[in-house]
């Protein structure tokens, strides 16, 4: 099996002159849940090479255990320095896509045309395509082959608005995760806030937040 995971490339958190970037726990979660079921799996990222972190995700009370086995792991950060430019990946080959979040997205993989081509490419070909916590951003713009936006009737989730009341950056981010899903048809559904809430539409996996990472991975994973 052969899964993509993009990451963002984004490093900065609108105007407030603050760090953003991808959230550690939403790659390692996942990356370990793929890579322990043997998947061979292929980061990549609008620029390519090091993807920036979330300083906030890197503190000592966002550790987990699979963010603490990735700080041991050479070989899975040589990795992550060395992505792969999106411009340069096809989705031919693949099985899978899977986005991890952090607030990054939400500027440029949101509105990355050669994100938009691979997730239609997915759907089209009836491919799984996850994404988690402010990840669901990348659905802003693709579009199903029914000429509808892809989450258009899809029950799907996403970093709620109380959640971002909660970390007070309501006002910061180009939109809101929550409403964008709603604006383009989607059937929201959120369990409590930080709590682990996936959803599963056909060969669509969203998660919720942080906490849902590890959920959302093994959802796809089934799927493939």
């Amino acid at each position: 099996m052969k899964l993509l995971m993009v990451l963002t490339s984004h490093d900065q958190l609108g105007d407030t002159g603050k760090k953003t970037g991808f959230w550690l726990e939403e790659f390692a979660a996942p990356y370990y849940v793929f890579k322990d079921a043997g998947v061979d799996i292929t980061l990549a990222s609008p620029k390519g090479g090091q993807p920036p972190l979330d300083p906030s995700s890197d503190g000592d009370d966002a550790q987990t255990e699979a963010t603490e086995r990735f700080k041991g792991d050479a070989d899975a950060q040589a990795a992550l320095a060395h992505t792969t430019p999106l411009a340069d990946v096809s989705a031919e080959g693949f099985d899978a896509i899977f986005y991890p979040g952090g607030h990054g997205p939400l500027w440029d993989l949101a509105e990355d045309a050669d994100s938009i081509k691979l997730i239609e490419t997915f759907a089209a070909t009836d491919r799984p395509i996850g994404a988690v916590c402010h990840a669901p951003a990348v659905f802003k713009h693709t579009m199903g082959r029914d000429g509808r936006p892809l989450v258009a009737g899809k029950s799907v989730t996403g970093f709620t608005n109380t959640e971002e009341e909660a970390v007070q950056l309501t006002n910061v981010v180009p939109f809101l995760v929550e409403d964008m899903l709603k604006d383009r048809g989607a059937t929201y559904r959120k369990g409590e806030d930080w709590a682990s809430f996936v959803r599963v539409d056909g060969k669509l996996v969203t998660g919720q937040n942080p906490a849902s990472s590890e959920a959302a991975a093994r959802e796809l994973l089934a799927l493939i």
